[in-house]
C-alpha cells in the first residue's frame, strides 16, 4: 500500500524520531496528568472508551432493573414513578451518554489519523476540548438523579418536559453541553479527512471506516445545532415562562417534535454509520477478499447521511400532521432504505467465494448481518404509514429500536472493539471466551427483542410498568433474554480485562489486516503513530498485492508478528 517518505515533507507532522526511543503511546508517559491533559488522539480515544463504558454499563444496569420490574404484572419492587424515572434514565444515558459518542469518540479518535497516515487530527487542543465538554454532559446526567431524576422519557415531550421537576433543567443543559462536543469532533474529523491525508491517499483509497466517521461527521454537524437550540429553547420556557413549546403559554407542543425529531432521526445515523465502516473493515480482512462495490458502499454512506434529514416526520404520523405530508415521508423512508441495503448485498458478496477466518470480530460482523437486517425490515414496516398507526408507542417499536442500536451499533463496536484490541493494548484475549460471549449475546439480544415485536404487534404500549396478564409469559421470556445477554457481556468485560494483565502478548499485525494502522506500526503504535510518513500507492484491501495468506493470520492465536515482507510490502 505504501512507499515511505520523509516526515520532513509534511508540515503536519513534526519530528517523530525524536520519540523513537520513548515507547509507545502507552508506555512513553505514564502519570495521570499525562492522560488526562494528553492530546495524543489515540488517549483520547481511550479517555473516550473508558467513559463510554461506564455509561454503558450504567445504563445496562438500569435497563436490567426495568426487564426485573416487568418480569411480573403488577408492582413489584418499582413504584410507578419510579419506573418512569428509571426508564428514562437509561434512554437518556444509552443515547447520548453512549451510543452517539461511543464509536466516533473512541475508535474514531483512536484510528481515523492512523488510517489516513496523519500524525494526529487537525485540531488536537479541540479534540481533547470536546472530550471534557462530553465528560461534563455525562456528569450532568447522572446529577439530575440527585435532584429527583427526570421521567419524561429520552424524548423531553411538551408539555410535560415544560412543568415536570428541576431534573429537566438539568438534563437540557447536558445536552447543550455535550451537543458541543459531538459538534467540535464533526468539524476536527471533516478537517482531518480533507487536510490530514498522507501522499498518495485519494478518496478511492480511503478505508470504508473513514468514509463512514466522515458521513457521520457531516451529520453531526448540521444536525445536532439544531437539538441544541431545542433544548436551549425548553430551559429559557422553564426559566423564564416564555411560551415557546407550551400550550398554557401559548406555545406549540408539536413545534417541540418536529425540532427534536429533526436532529434525533439524523442521530440515530450518527449512531450506525460509523458501525456500518467498522463491519466493512472486519468482513473484507477476514474473508481475504477486496470489498465488493467499493465505492457503492462509500457513497451509500454519504447517501444516508443526506436521506436522513428528510425523513424526521415518520416519528409524527399520529401527531396530528397532514396526510400529504405523512405519505411523503413514508415514501422517502422507503427510499433510506436502498442505501443500507447495497451494504449489505455488497458485504455479502464481498465474502462469496472468501476464505473465511470465523474469528470472534467475524462472528460479530455476521451477527450483524442477521440483526441489523431485522431491525431495517422492522424499521421500513413502521414507516408504512397505514401499519404504524397501529404500531406507534407500541413495544414493536422498542423492538425496532433496539434491533437497530443494540444488534447494529453495539454489536459492530463489540466487533471494532476485538478486532482493533491487539492494535490498543498489545495483547491478545482469549478467543474460545470471545465466541462464547457472541453466542450468548445474540441469543440473549433475539431472545429480548424479538419478543417486544410480538407484544407489540399484540397492542402492548411501550413505557408502561404493568401490563394485562397474557403478556405475562413474553414479557418473561424478554427478561430472561435481558440476563443472558448481559452475561455475554460481562463475560466480555471480563476477559477484555484479563487480557490487559495475562493475556498473550499481540504481533504488530496478527490479523494480515491491509490498512495502514496494522502494517505501519508496531503492535502499540508510536506517540507519533508513523516514524515515517507513508506513501499510498494500493487500495485498502488489496491483500493479493501484500501476501497475506489465511494461514499467517492464524499466527495471532501465538501473538506473532508476519512475516517481515507483510510489514515492508510495496516500499523503496
Amino acid at each position: 500500500m505504501t512507499e515511505d517518505i520523509d516526515r520532513s515533507e509534511a508540515a503536519q507532522s513534526g519530528d517523530a524520531e525524536e520519540h523513537s526511543g520513548h515507547g509507545d503511546y502507552i508506555t512513553h508517559a505514564k502519570s495521570i496528568g499525562s492522560w488526562m491533559f494528553s492530546v495524543d488522539h489515540k488517549r483520547i480515544g481511550i479517555l473516550y472508551a473508558v467513559t463510554v463504558a461506564i455509561a454503558f454499563l450504567a445504563g445496562g444496569v438500569f435497563a436490567l432493573l426495568v426487564r426485573a420490574e416487568l418480569l411480573l404484572p403488577g408492582e413489584t419492587f418499582l413504584s410507578a414513578q419510579s419506573y418512569n424515572q428509571l426508564f428514562s434514565l437509561h434512554g437518556i444515558v444509552m443515547v447520548f451518554g453512549f451510543i452517539i459518542p461511543a464509536i466516533p469518540g473512541f475508535l474514531g479518535n483512536f484510528l481515523l489519523p492512523l488510517h489516513l497516515g496523519a500524525k494526529d487530527v487537525a485540531f488536537p487542543r479541540l479534540n481533547l476540548f470536546s472530550y471534557y465538554l462530553y465528560l461534563l454532559g455525562l456528569i450532568l446526567i447522572f446529577l439530575s438523579i440527585v435532584v429527583g431524576s427526570v421521567d419524561t422519557g429520552w424524548t423531553f415531550y411538551t408539555p410535560y418536559s415544560a412543568r415536570t421537576g428541576p431534573a429537566v433543567l438539568f438534563l437540557a443543559m447536558a445536552v447543550f453541553i455535550a451537543g458541543f462536543a459531538s459538534i467540535f469532533t464533526g468539524i476536527n474529523f471533516i478537517v482531518t479527512v480533507h487536510k490530514m491525508r498522507a501522499p498518495g491517499m485519494t478518496w478511492n483509497r480511503l478505508p470504508l471506516f473513514v468514509w463512514s466517521i466522515y458521513s457521520t461527521s457531516i451529520v453531526q454537524v448540521l444536525a445536532t445545532p439544531v437539538l441544541g437550540i431545542t433544548v436551549l429553547l425548553l430551559f429559557l420556557e422553564r426559566l423564564l415562562q416564555i411560551g415557546i413549546f407550551d400550550p398554557a403559554l401559548g406555545g406549540d407542543p408539536i413545534l417541540f417534535q418536529h425540532f427534536f425529531w429533526f436532529y434525533s432521526h439524523p442521530a440515530v445515523y450518527i449512531m450506525i454509520l460509523p458501525g456500518f465502516g467498522i463491519i466493512s473493515e472486519l468482513i473484507a480482512t477476514f474473508s481475504r477478499q477486496r470489498i465488493y462495490g467499493y465505492m457503492a458502499i462509500a457513497l451509500s454512506s454519504v447517501a444516508i447521511a443526506m436521506l436522513g434529514f428528510l425523513v424526521w416526520g415518520h416519528h409524527m404520523f399520529v401527531s396530528g400532521q397532514s396526510v400529504i405530508s405523512s405519505v411523503i415521508f413514508s415514501l422517502i423512508t422507503y427510499l433510506i432504505g436502498i442505501p443500507s441495503g447495497i451494504k449489505v448485498f455488497n458485504w455479502i458478496a464481498t465474502m462469496y467465494k472468501g476464505s473465511i477466518s470465523f474469528k470472534t470480530p467475524m462472528l460479530y460482523a455476521l451477527s450483524f448481518l442477521v440483526l441489523f437486517t431485522i431491525g431495517g425490515v422492522t424499521g421500513i414496516m413502521v414507516g408504512v404509514l397505514a401499519v404504524d398507526i397501529h404500531l406507534h408507542d407500541t413495544y414493536y417499536v422498542v423492538g425496532h429500536f433496539h434491533y437497530v442500536m443494540m444488534g447494529g451499533t453495539v454489536i459492530a463496536l463489540l466487533g471494532g472493539l476485538h478486532y482493533w484490541w491487539p492494535k490498543i493494548t498489545g495483547r491478545m484475549y482469549n478467543e474460545v471466551c470471545g465466541q462464547i460471549a457472541v453466542f450468548l449475546i445474540f441469543v440473549g439480544l433475539n431472545l429480548a427483542f424479538f419478543t417486544q415485536l410480538v407484544l407489540g404487534s399484540r397492542g402492548m404500549p411501550r413505557r408502561y410498568n404493568d401490563y394485562l396478564p397474557e403478556f405475562t409469559s413474553l414479557h418473561q421470556l424478554s427478561t430472561i433474554g435481558s440476563w443472558i445477554m448481559g452475561l455475554g457481556l460481562f463475560l466480555v468485560l471480563g476477559y477484555l480485562l484479563f487480557s490487559l494483565f495475562r493475556g498473550k502478548k499481540a504481533g504488530a499485525n496478527p490479523w494480515g489486516g491491509a490498512t495502514l494502522e496494522w502494517t505501519h506500526t508496531g503492535p502499540r503504535p508510536d506517540p507519533h503513530n508513523f516514524h515515517r510518513t507513508p506513501f499510498v500507492t494500493r487500495g485498502p484491501y488489496e491483500f493479493d498485492r501484500i501476501g497475506i495468506s489465511r494461514s499467517e493470520t492464524a499466527e495471532a492465536d501465538q501473538g506473532e508478528d508476519p512475516p517481515d515482507d507483510v510489514l515492508n510490502q510495496d516500499r523503496t
